[in-house]
């Protein structure tokens, strides 16, 4: 398995489950690093506090930890044209209210 692949699956077994509270998720940007073993990533969702965002994230594989970069909120127009894609991860039944408040 070539290295991007080993830190995006690690990645994946990180972080989907710390997402699927926000389901559906769109990932929307991803930069590898090979050098430093992680990956930086952008989500879109609908958070149940501040409505659409954009977060990063960093996800280190070689410590295997996830760190939450920061976040900005999206317009409504810019969460429209996110939504025309398929998502990341697929919510069987969006459950946005009861989503962790962080």
């Amino acid at each position: 398995m070539d290295p991007q692949s080993y830190i995006l699956e690690r990645r994946d077994v990180k972080a989907i489950p710390h997402l699927e509270q926000y389901a559906p998720v769109w990932l929307v940007d991803q930069q590898v690093i090979p050098d430093d073993e992680a990956v930086q990533f952008n989500v879109v969702f609908q958070h149940s506090l501040y409505g659409w965002v954009n977060r990063r994230y960093r996800y280190d594989a070689f410590n295997n930890v996830l760190y939450h970069k920061g976040q900005n909120l999206l317009s409504p127009d810019a969460a429209l044209e996110v939504q025309e894609t398929d998502p990341w991860i697929v919510a069987k039944v969006a459950d946005i209210p009861n989503a962790y408040g962080g």
